[in-house]
C-alpha cells in the first residue's frame, strides 16, 4: 500500500477529518458498543454519523456516553425531521439530540429529509436559529436534489449533503458534481451496498484488499468532497475501512468500476 495522500482528509465544517467516517444506524446502547465507539476514534475515525431516529435514539445515546467530552477535531453529525419537518417537531428533536449526545452544541445537523407538508425554508429557519445561538455549528441536508440545495443555501450555509450513493446506486451523480463545485461535502450513505461485479473482485485481488476497501477507494476518488460513512459494529472493519484511504486506484481501475 502507498502512504496516505493529502487527499485522505478534507475540511468538514470547522474540522479536518479523515475521508472515511462511521455510520451508526444499527448502534444500540450497550457497554460493548460504547467501548466500540471510543476505540474506533483512536485509529482515525474522526467523523461519526447518527440521527434522531436511529435505533430509537440509542445510537445518539451510545455516542454521547462514549464521547461525552467530544475532542477537538472530531465531527459528530446527527439528523432530525425524518417523520416531519414542522418547526415544533424539529425544535423538540434538536433538544433531545443535544441531551442524548451530552453536548452543548452539535457539530453538524442535517435536515433528514424535506417534508412535503412543510416548506423547506420553514424547516431550515428553525435549524438556523439554533445555529445562530451556537447550539448547532454547521448545517446539512439529506435526501435532496440540486434545486432543494440551492433553495436551502438562501436560508443558511450548507456544509454537507447526505444522499444514497454507491457503485450501484448512481441517481445523484449531478448532486455529487454540484457539491464538488460548491465545496460542499457529499456524504454517501449505504456506500457499500450493491454489487461491483467481477471487476471489483479483480481489482481487490490486485491490491490485496477487500471489496469494501476498493468500493470506498473508488468513492473517495470519485469526488474531492466525498466522505463515505460505512456502517459497522466491528472495530476490525472500522480499521479496514480506513485503510481504503491508502489505496490508489489507477485510471483504468477507476473507469472499470464506473
Amino acid at each position: 500500500m502507498k502512504p496516505v495522500s493529502v487527499t485522505a482528509k478534507l475540511r468538514l465544517g470547522d474540522a479536518e477529518v479523515n475521508r472515511v467516517g462511521l455510520g451508526t444506524n444499527r448502534l444500540r446502547d450497550t457497554p460493548a458498543n460504547v467501548a466500540f465507539v471510543r476505540e474506533a476514534v483512536a485509529p482515525g475515525v474522526s467523523h461519526i454519523d447518527t440521527a434522531h431516529t436511529y435505533t430509537g435514539g440509542e445510537s445518539e445515546a451510545t455516542i454521547g456516553a462514549a464521547l461525552s467530552s467530544i475532542p477537538d477535531g472530531y465531527i459528530v453529525a446527527t439528523k432530525g425531521g425524518w417523520t416531519a419537518g414542522r418547526p415544533d417537531v424539529l425544535r423538540a428533536e434538536i433538544e433531545e439530540s443535544l441531551r442524548r449526545l451530552r453536548t452543548d452544541n452539535i457539530a453538524l445537523y442535517y435536515l433528514h429529509r424535506p417534508d412535503p407538508e412543510t416548506p423547506l425554508e420553514d424547516s431550515l429557519a428553525v435549524i438556523n436559529k439554533y445555529r445562530d445561538s451556537g447550539k448547532i455549528r454547521h448545517v446539512g441536508l439529506s435526501n435532496v436534489g440540486i434545486d432543494q440545495i440551492e433553495r436551502a443555501r438562501q436560508v443558511v450555509p450548507i456544509a454537507a449533503v447526505q444522499n444514497h450513493y454507491n457503485l450501484a446506486e448512481r441517481r445523484h451523480e449531478d448532486v455529487v458534481d454540484y457539491c464538488a463545485e460548491a465545496s460542499i461535502v457529499f456524504v454517501p450513505y449505504f456506500p457499500l451496498h450493491g454489487e461491483g461485479g467481477r471487476s471489483l473482485d479483480e481489482i481487490a485481488e490486485r491490491h490485496n484488499a477487500t471489496r469494501a476497501q476498493i468500493a470506498l477507494a473508488w468513492l473517495v476518488r470519485r469526488s474531492p468532497t466525498m466522505l463515505p460513512i460505512p456502517g459497522t459494529l466491528s472495530l476490525v472493519h472500522a480499521k479496514e475501512n480506513l485503510v481504503a484511504l491508502e489505496i490508489q486506484l489507477s485510471d483504468a481501475e477507476f473507469q472499470a468500476l464506473w
